[in-house]
């Protein structure tokens, strides 16, 4: 049976941040003026020092931006951090901290196409090759063993990641994972990279800000959630917007025709699924009819399907909260989660 966990009183993250010397965010949230930054998130400052691992791969090289957060108080255990779409490794923060403050090292990379790290204006992107990039930068980082924990798209990555190198991990927590149903299969219209790509350009801070109260936050918007729509949005003010909008769009043609569902019976990992019941993220539904549209995005549903198909799996559900449980209530879902780590799984 899944476990509920009750709305606690949602506590900001600790630490919050801008970009140290960036101009503050327009005051009218409705506008699009506010920071500006570089395609690889030049000038909006994370938390800790960010590393850079330099590789090269599809005959280019590329450099993947990380951060390598150390215990308080080691614990000899190594948790590796997967963002989503529209996330970077800063929007950890919260977790991080609490991680590093019971006990784990805490490894966050920004995956190739993503916030600090490379935008190839040619890549051929897969799952199981961000994999295999995330696999050798923990290698260069000396990892042998982690809890890979994925989040949203990076729930789709973290699944591939386990279904590659099993052995190398002792838990996998998918939060809020994306991917649990085929959207194309269930009638959502193909988008070509060209459309992706018209729609991503441009993009600005109220329609960011419009997105994220609706799907990832449960129709609540808090003045700690704009710094990530800020985040956002400045990549696509600055001079590089063009390379970050291209691979936006490469990004979603990724996500939409590489679902995860279909090997969830596949995964031989300890899972937690961490769900919160008012997700309703359905990639590229809004070009699906009406009737179609209405049956995508179940999340209370889709978590528990996944549940049940993943050998093993413990699901926890958080009933008021959105796709980002860890954002909008982290005393909540980091007591879980703890909880879940020091429970032995299956």
């Amino acid at each position: 049976m899944p476990l509920r966990v009750r709305h606690i009183a949602a506590a900001a993250l600790c630490g919050t941040f801008l970009a140290v010397g960036a101009p503050a965010p327009a005051a009218e949230p409705g506008g699009n003026s506010g920071p500006s930054y570089g395609p690889e998130l030049q000038g909006f400052a994370y938390p800790w020092p960010v590393g850079q691992f330099t590789f090269t791969s599809q005959r280019q090289p590329l450099t993947m931006a990380y951060l390598d957060v150390p215990a308080l108080h080691p614990n000899g255990q190594v948790a590796v951090l997967l963002h989503g779409k529209n996330f970077c490794a800063a929007t950890w923060e919260g977790t991080i901290r609490f991680l590093t403050a019971h006990g784990y090292r805490v490894i966050a990379p920004d995956q190739i196409g993503f916030c600090k790290s490379s935008k190839p204006r040619a890549y051929q992107f897969s799952f199981p090759q961000l994999a295999h990039n995330t696999h050798d930068l923990l290698a260069h980082l000396g990892v042998q063993k982690a809890v890979l924990i994925g989040h949203s798209t990076g729930g789709m990555l973290a699944i591939r990641y386990a279904l590659m190198y099993p052995r190398e991990l002792t838990h996998l927590v998918l939060v809020d994972p994306i991917g649990l149903e085929d959207w194309l299969q269930k009638g959502v219209p193909y988008r070509t990279v060209d459309d992706w790509y018209r729609a991503e350009r441009g993009k600005t801070a109220a329609q960011i800000r419009a997105y994220e109260k609706r799907v990832y936050y449960a129709d609540e918007w808090r003045p700690d959630y704009e710094k990530w729509a800020q985040m956002l949005a400045g990549m696509y003010r600055g001079p590089g917007s063009d390379d970050v909008a291209w691979n936006s769009a490469l990004l979603y043609d990724m996500i939409i025709t590489q679902p995860v569902v279909h090997d969830l019976p596949d995964l031989r990992v300890p899972t937690l699924l961490m769900i919160g019941d008012k997700d309703i993220t359905a990639i590229g539904s809004d070009a699906a009819p009406p009737t179609i549209r209405a049956t995508l995005g179940h999340y209370p549903q889709l978590g528990k399907d996944a549940a049940a198909a993943i050998p093993g799996a413990k699901l926890v559900e958080f009933p008021t909260l959105g796709h980002s449980p860890q954002m909008q209530d982290p005393n909540a879902f980091h007591t879980a989660l703890l909880a879940g780590l020091s429970t032995p799984l299956p």
